[in-house]
């Protein structure tokens, strides 16, 4: 139980973290979300996220998708909010802002996952936590805690409308 009062805690002091960023001058982009999720069972991740950002050194993110797969041979589709923030403090070198750390929370109605990971250009994400589940939550019979691996492709929406120019 303590340990997952620390885990809402980082969590808030994270959300706070951002919307204390948003108040200052940023830019905000729109990501569309496609990825693989892994939490005592294999989903498809399919999301909206946003991104804000005063330079490169630091980066927010939050969102929320759906995750969807099927568990003990039934369909099931449960939502996901998400908050990371994305670190890189490599000055005046371009080519290292190529790959930042990402540390960040995962939260569904059935569990709560901190994580940690890297991302290539902010765009290709691959992160890895530990999902705690709620007290008597399942889906579909089967428990949700435990090893929790995502891998996520983040494309911006400026991108998508370039390429169907």
């Amino acid at each position: 139980m303590k340990l997952k009062a620390i885990i809402l805690t980082l969590t808030i002091v994270c959300i706070t973290q951002i919307s204390t960023s948003l108040k200052a001058q940023s830019t905000t982009h729109t990501l569309l979300n496609i990825g693989y999720a892994y939490q005592n069972q294999s989903f498809a991740d399919v999301g909206l996220k946003f991104l804000f950002l005063k330079n490169d050194d630091v980066l927010y993110r939050v969102g929320a998708s759906a995750l969807m797969g099927s568990t003990n041979n039934d369909f099931a589709i449960m939502p996901k909010l998400q908050a990371d923030i994305l670190l890189n403090f490599q000055k005046d070198v371009d080519l290292f802002h190529s790959h930042y750390f990402l540390i960040g929370a995962e939260a569904t109605s059935k569990y709560i996952a901190p994580k940690v990971g890297v991302s290539l250009l902010g765009i290709i994400d691959l992160t890895a936590g530990y999902g705690f589940g709620f007290s008597g939550q399942d889906l579909n019979g089967k428990s949700l805690k435990g090893f929790n691996l995502n891998f996520g492709i983040n494309l911006p929406f400026v991108m998508i409308n370039d390429f169907l120019k």
